[in-house]
């Protein structure tokens, strides 16, 4: 008896697993009887990852703490991000997705940030299967191909869509994606109701780039050079030029997009460059991280071995803080 519920079990399992995980992130085609499928997705919930508050719970308290203790010289960012998801969280009746574009420098926190959400988003975090990341060059390497990468990207978010309203796409290297091509979609993104019978209000949109570091970075030296305090930058200090600057970027895939034209874009969020004590921080935690005890001096010798720029003025490190743990082990 038991090894015959097994059977069935696994049977059904399997093919519940094809509707969960659709289009990930090439489209399959498949045909299943509606009996079977409504079984199969019942038991595949009882053992797995389903959409439901048992999986998918927001902990706004424990954004907060998150970015308050392990985001680093990020204060525009940490309050734009926790204003924006808790807001759309709590919105029972969104008119439109939540879409961020986040925008700085290599190792400022833009991934880091994406997986804190995530994190306090979904039980499983980053391992959910209703989180989904694109990566440009990766995943849309050829401009021979963009119109094959459009249709495959439609396919890929209607398809998680309709299996989980509350998905997460992460679009990784939008600075290296080819202009054009994430405007396929649009309507996803836009103030419709349903489309297709398919909602897509309780989604959420993240864009990751470097473009517009230039700008953030301009503003930073000039707010050094001025003796004024660092944490006395605000949004408004940034936003406009910087969604101005994507927006008229070639280099960008956000280059002239309807995106930034049809203001379905709900923040764009500056990160700003980290500083010598920023790094400090990070070595700090990244120590921990690893089950070593916190060593000040350690960490300042490799801080200070890092590269800092302008050249001149030496304020800002160039990599942020993204190659702090290759060089711990080093040090340690």
């Amino acid at each position: 008896m038991k090894a015959t519920y097994k059977a069935y079990f696994v049977y059904y399992v399997l093919i519940s697993s094809v509707f969960v995980n659709a289009f990930e992130p090439i489209s399959t085609t498949f045909v299943v009887g509606l009996g079977v499928a409504a079984v199969g997705r019942k038991m595949y919930n009882y053992v797995y990852e389903s959409c439901d508050s048992k999986w998918i719970a927001f902990n706004s308290t424990g954004l907060e703490v998150a970015l308050d203790r392990k985001l680093f010289g990020q204060h525009v960012a940490s309050r734009v991000i926790q204003k924006a998801v808790t807001g759309f969280m709590n919105n029972k009746n969104p008119k439109k997705p939540l879409v961020l574009s986040l925008h700085g420098w290599t190792g400022t926190g833009k991934n880091f940030v994406s997986q804190l959400i995530a994190e306090n988003l979904y039980k499983e975090g980053m391992a959910s299967s209703f989180i989904h990341q694109f990566v440009s060059t990766a995943h849309f390497p050829h401009l021979s191909q963009i119109e094959n990468y459009k249709s495959q990207l439609q396919q890929w978010v209607k398809g998680n869509v309709t299996n989980c309203p509350r998905s997460m796409f992460i679009f990784d290297e939008m600075d290296k994606m080819h202009p054009g091509l994430i405007d396929c979609i649009k309507p996803y993104l836009d103030y419709y109701e349903n489309l297709d019978g398919v909602s897509y209000r309780q989604a959420i949109f993240i864009f990751l780039s470097n473009a517009g570091g230039e700008h953030i970075t301009q503003v930073a030296l000039n707010f050094w050079k001025e003796g004024r305090d660092r944490e006395e930058i605000q949004l408004q200090d940034l936003e406009p030029a910087l969604s101005l600057s994507v927006f008229n970027n070639k280099k960008s895939g956000l280059w002239h997009t309807s995106l930034i034209d049809k203001n379905l874009v709900d923040f764009f969020v500056p990160f700003l460059p980290l500083e010598y004590r920023h790094v400090l921080l990070c070595g700090m935690a990244e120590m921990s991280a690893k089950g070593l005890e916190p060593d000040q001096d350690v960490v300042d010798q490799m801080a200070r071995d890092l590269v800092y720029f302008p050249k001149s003025e030496k304020i800002f490190s160039g990599k942020g803080c993204k190659t702090i743990g290759g060089k711990l082990d080093y040090y340690t």
